[in-house]
């Protein structure tokens, strides 16, 4: 209760400290209320990124893709990332901005969460492979994201194996 009211404070002094002489640029893409709620959580500040790391789309049937992680767990479809396990841990619950509002596989929107739950002998620091499922078909959504370099928080960590 403390963090998130240190947090409102923070927000409070931030916007009273813009001025009212000038109005602020409306950013359709800003979420306030969803960062703030995000660093109440995860103990984060506002709006802070972790990582800027380069992605790469991954898919089940691939040469060398297994159907479990590195933690022994069933891959998820749009949930199990791969990471380098050093800059990025293994158990670390991750958000990703940019995939925030991509299809999920049983059609509803993703909510931008992801889970470190896999390591690969080609991922090094700055990057992050995504798993989107089985067949390079279910890449298609997240194609515009393959290669680009995205915006990534921690937003935590987990035990077991990620839900799927």
């Amino acid at each position: 209760m403390k963090r998130l009211l240190g947090c409102l404070a923070t927000l409070a002094l931030a916007l009273s400290t813009t001025g009212a002489s000038a109005a602020p640029a409306l950013d359709l893409n800003s979420d306030p209320i969803g960062d703030l709620i995000t660093s109440a959580l995860t103990g984060g500040v506002p709006g802070a990124v972790d990582f800027h790391l380069k992605a790469t789309l991954y898919h089940a049937g691939g040469r060398g893709i297994r159907a479990l992680d590195s933690l022994g767990c069933k891959v998820v479809a749009m949930r199990t990332a791969a990471v380098d396990g050093v800059h990025v841990p293994r158990r670390t619950l991750l958000f990703i901005k940019e995939t925030v509002g991509m299809p999920m596989p049983d059609g509803s929107k993703h909510d931008g969460y992801w889970y470190a739950s896999d390591v690969g002998g080609a991922i090094h620091s700055g990057r992050i492979d995504l798993f989107t499922g089985v067949g390079a078909a279910s890449m298609a959504p997240m194609m515009p994201l393959n290669l680009a370099t995205l915006t990534v928080m921690r937003a935590g960590v987990f035990q077991g194996c990620p839900p799927g």
